[in-house]
């Protein structure tokens, strides 16, 4: 990997650490805006670099909220890793749109359904609300900038 890539990716890791202090109220603090940097990253620099910055990028984010939910953020973690993968594919085949519906539902509604093996009914409904605004905000960003910054990082990514 070039040099160019590597402080790419870590531009995007910094970028999602910062998202991670932008806080969504929830009843678990680590509902956050650090998941645009991980998406730009998998349109930009590929899927894995992407799915990269979504893992360390939420696990930064819940350890600046103070780990609320242990060790059940590896999997949080894990599972927004796998929701970037799969949002890069949609995109990169042109349907940038249902790329974000995806992102959105998956996010919000089917990730944390692990929660569900840990925590009761009323703890994953009473998070839903968080999670789809946090999901929301950060795709709606991601959808709006990313055909902006095209232009530039075909010229400097490679």
């Amino acid at each position: 990997m070039s040099t160019r890539k590597i402080s790419l990716l870590s531009l995007f890791i910094a970028l999602s650490v910062v998202g991670g202090f932008i806080k969504i109220p929830a009843i678990v603090g680590s509902v956050a805006l650090d998941f645009s940097p991980a998406l730009m990253a998998a349109i930009y620099l590929g899927r894995r670099k992407g799915a990269i910055v979504a893992g360390v990028g939420h696990l930064a984010s819940a350890l600046i909220g103070g780990m609320p939910l242990g060790l059940l953020h590896v999997i949080v973690a894990f599972s927004m890793a796998v929701i970037v993968l799969v949002f890069q594919v949609i995109y990169e085949k042109g349907h940038s749109i249902l790329a974000g519906i995806f992102v959105i539902i998956a996010n919000s509604l089917l990730a944390p359904i692990s929660m569900l093996f840990f925590f009761s009914t009323e703890f994953y409904i009473a998070l839903l609300p968080s999670l789809f605004i946090g999901s929301f905000i950060n795709t709606t960003v991601v959808l709006v900038l990313a055909p902006r910054f095209q232009n530039a990082f075909e010229r400097i990514a490679f």
